[in-house]
């Protein structure tokens, strides 16, 4: 009996160190996004006027602090990307890149702040961007 336990351990044994060799060897990897691009997208900065109802709300919920979403329709992407609130007016956004990777969309903004002289007022605000583009399941990366 205690042969037979013996042998039962031995072949377990043998059995998970070839499982292990197995997997080391074979330098299990995920197949990942290098962050290569694959082509430039395409997109619409999006007028206060034209940004769909339930998204103009959402945006008026999350203006307070940065954000970054994304909320699709039956057609279009958005992307949305709000810089929070800031001390006074007279602020940009630019778009520096817009590309598709194979696994991702990747967004690249900035906010420029009011130039020196600009008369910004003193009321706050809280500067945001809305980019339409091409329908799409893949995640966005905001860099």
């Amino acid at each position: 009996m205690k042969r037979l336990f013996n042998r039962k351990w031995m072949i377990f044994f043998g059995l998970a160190m070839w499982v292990l060799v197995v997997r080391t060897l074979s330098g299990c990897t995920v197949n990942g996004d290098n962050g290569d691009k694959v082509r430039d997208m395409d997109f619409t900065v999006v007028a206060d006027t034209d940004i769909p109802q339930e998204l103009k709300q959402i945006i008026a919920e999350k203006q307070q602090s940065p954000f970054k979403l994304t909320y699709s329709d039956d057609k279009n992407l958005y992307i949305v990307v709000g810089y929070g609130k800031q001390a006074s007016g007279g602020y940009s956004i630019a778009v520096n890149d817009l590309y598709l990777t194979d696994n991702s969309i990747v967004l690249d903004t900035e906010l420029i702040g009011p130039e020196k002289g600009e008369n910004a007022g003193t009321e706050p605000s809280y500067p945001f961007i809305v980019i339409r583009t091409e329908m799409s399941e893949l995640p966005v990366v905001f860099q």
